[in-house]
Parts: C-alpha cells; structure tokens; sequence
C-alpha cells in the first residue's frame, strides 16, 4: 500500500521489535469493560459513499484509488477512513538491514499520519494486477497484487507487492478489517497465478 520508502521508515522502528504476551485470567459473568471515550470517538469513522461500499469490487476499486494521486494532490483521507472498519489494522512487512523480518501495525489513522505525507509530496498510483479471492458467508480473505508508480504513465512501476486484504459485509456494506502486505523481491517473486493483468 505505501512506496518502499514509507515501508522502510516504518520498519526503522522495529531493529529492537520485541513482543510480550501477557495471559490475562478469564472473569466469569462481569460485563466487558468500556473504552474510554477517547478511543470509542477515534473509531468514528466518516460515512462511506454508498458506491463505495456496495460490492468487493467497489471496495477494492475505492481502496486502491484513494491513496493514489499526483505529486502535490491531497489524499481524501475521509473517504479512506470510510472504508476502514473500526480498529482496522494496515501492516506492512520487509526486512530489516540485517536481513530479518519485520512489520509495523497502523491503525488508519497511524496510516494516514506515517504514510500519507509521502504519497502526496512524493506522488503515488497503485494498481491491483491479480487477485485470489476466497469467501465464506460474510468474511473474505483477498490475496491482491498491485503494483505501484510515481505517476500514472510511469513506465515500468517502482514497485509491486501482494496485499493481503480481509474483508467483512455487515449486512448493508463492505468493510476493510485488515491490509497486511509484502513487496516482492527476487527472492520472493509475485506468483504468476496472482497476476490477471
């Protein structure tokens, strides 16, 4: 979903990634606790356009066109919280100089604040080229290969990936619950049965 360097910038935080998993005890018959009121006000999310939400395809196409423009143009970043459902996660994977893995977890919020600024000063047209779809009743799994230039008629793109996209219908609209993606690499090519285009 971001230019290499957006991806790069977000990793730079993860040379002393360390994880710790507290067990918390479960606690019989007392109702779950509420958010603070900050946090129940910062997934408020805009209301989406009703053609941006009425399909997969629609959601797909509104994901990829929101976040790609010319050098210098605002993102509508109401529109991408829109799409966002509420604690949605965007994390982008690479590697680290040393040659091991990492991401970084944004909330969209963390994604418009980390990533946005670049798209816009640097430009940025992502395209999806391929996609594998999988679906049960409400939720879907879509592996999505793009591609990404730094304007629209580019050439050659500057970089391709897979996105990994779930997705969830609440009965009325799409939702995008969580973007988890990888840029392809020599070593790690985009398999030719992800690629339509």
């Amino acid at each position: 979903m971001t230019a290499q360097r957006c991806l790069r910038a977000g990793l730079l935080g993860l040379s002393s990634l360390t994880l710790t998993i507290a067990a918390r005890p479960a606690v019989a018959q007392q109702p779950a606790a509420q958010p603070p009121a900050a946090a129940q006000a910062a997934e408020l999310r805009p209301p989406a356009r009703p053609e941006d939400v009425e399909s997969i395809d629609a959601i797909m196409k509104a994901i990829y066109d929101v976040i790609s423009g010319p050098a210098g143009q605002k993102r509508d970043w109401d529109r991408f919280r829109s799409l966002m459902a509420p604690g949605a996660r965007l994390i982008p994977t690479g590697r680290r100089a040393d040659g091991s893995g990492g991401m970084r977890v944004w909330t969209a919020d963390e994604y418009v604040q980390q990533a946005g600024a670049s798209l816009e000063r640097d430009g940025f047209f992502e395209r999806e080229i391929g996609r594998k779809l999988e679906r049960y009743g409400n939720v879907v799994h879509l592996m999505s290969a793009y591609d990404s230039r730094r304007k629209a008629d580019d050439e050659k793109p500057f970089t391709r990936g897979v996105n990994s996209f779930q997705l969830w219908f609440d009965g009325k609209r799409w939702w995008v619950v969580t973007i988890f993606w990888e840029a392809e690499s020599a070593a790690n090519p985009i398999p030719a049965s992800l690629i339509d285009r």
